[in-house]
């Protein structure tokens, strides 16, 4: 084995091995193919801005979406150059495109050719349509179960009362709602105001993609506790003063507002008003306080006036006088008959009227 690798033969042959191994190894590391290979980069720019181009002033566009995915190949430099300045664009040219529906190819620039770009998506379908702005009110809402119970919502108002819409034609059309909601904690019981943002919807609840001027309103919320008008009716009491007659009670307001439970208040007909009749004691205007039925927490007229038509009733009184024994009274004297007296023993008897007034 020692002679065989002293031999000059060998170690020419091992040499000549060794050397058409490298010169092998170096020339498939220099081969284009995987030099080209070693040199490409495939990068993903995500949410790229779309650009539009058409007559922004009457015409409307939809379908064209926000951002596109751009996959980006080819040398690595130029591709990690444009991963990160992102100074390239992407748009849609629809300027020479009339009214209708189009399949629209998204274009690029500003990106070396020695790139392969490809955009997801590539084609987008468009809907080109005429520009509209309409006027439409804005109706206020609440969620009522916020409401504190006893209390309810008088009504809302918006400032301002009415919002311009712009949109596709289409869009405009297809417009059920145009609202503002008001938000607030639970147990709501008194006024308030708040800005609220205006929504546009469909008959089905869809917002539509529509630009509102302005966006946001200020809703003023009125609450009050919860209230019915009801009727008075006079309930007599008591009993009239003697000489007096009642002919006639009238009574003013003949209505009056009630506040409480809705539940208490609904059940309610009638107001009664207690009038005692001992304190009619002539013609003319009185006052009564309403006595608060259960569970009425409020009312309008705590005191009524009543309008009394009375009649004086007038009695006669008869009085007697008798003489006292031993005394012969002296007769008055008969007209034409001057001083001359009776010649009846039986003393007269004398009657006084008395009217009482």
């Amino acid at each position: 084995m020692d002679k065989m690798m002293d031999s000059p033969w060998v170690l020419r042959i091992v040499a000549l091995f060794l050397a058409l191994l490298l010169f092998f190894s170096v020339r498939t590391e220099l081969s284009p193919k995987n030099k080209s290979i070693m040199s490409e980069q495939t990068v993903v720019i995500r949410d790229v801005p779309v650009d539009v181009f058409y007559d922004d002033k009457n015409l409307i566009v939809t379908g064209i979406p926000k951002t596109v995915n751009v996959t980006i190949k080819g040398p690595t430099p130029l591709a990690l150059k444009a991963q990160t300045s992102r100074d390239f664009s992407i748009f849609a040219d629809l300027s020479k495109l009339l009214i209708g529906e189009h399949n629209v190819r998204l274009q690029y620039e500003n990106i070396s050719d020695k790139l392969q770009v490809t955009l997801d998506p590539a084609t987008v379908k468009v809907n080109i349509e005429e520009k509209v702005t309409q006027e439409f009110r804005v109706d206020p809402e609440l969620n009522t179960r916020l409401i504190e119970e006893g209390y309810i919502l008088n009504g809302m108002t918006a400032n301002p009362a009415t919002v311009y819409v712009t949109g596709a034609k289409s869009a405009i059309k297809n417009i059920s709602y145009v609202k503002a909601t008001v938000t607030g904690e639970q147990g709501l019981k008194e006024p308030f105001s708040q800005v609220a943002a205006v929504k546009v919807l469909d008959r089905d609840l869809n917002k539509l993609d529509v630009t509102i001027e302005p966006a946001t309103v200020k809703v003023q919320v009125d609450i009050g506790a919860y209230s019915r008008e009801l009727p008075v009716v006079l309930k007599e009491i008591g009993k009239a003063a003697n000489g007096i007659t009642v002919n006639q009670l009238t009574i003013s307001p003949t209505k009056v507002r009630v506040y409480g439970k809705k539940s208490i208040i609904d059940a309610l007909t009638a107001i009664p008003l207690e009038v005692d009749l001992s304190k009619i004691t002539e013609s003319k205007t009185y006052e009564f306080e309403v006595k608060l039925p259960e569970g009425v927490t409020k009312i309008s007229d705590s005191k009524i006036k009543v309008k009394a038509d009375t009649t004086m009733v007038e009695q006669e009184k008869t009085t007697t006088t008798t003489t006292t024994p031993g005394l012969t009274p002296t007769p008055s004297p008969h007209p034409g008959d001057s001083g001359t007296t009776s010649d009846n023993n039986t003393p007269p008897t004398e009657k006084t009227e008395d009217i009482d007034s």
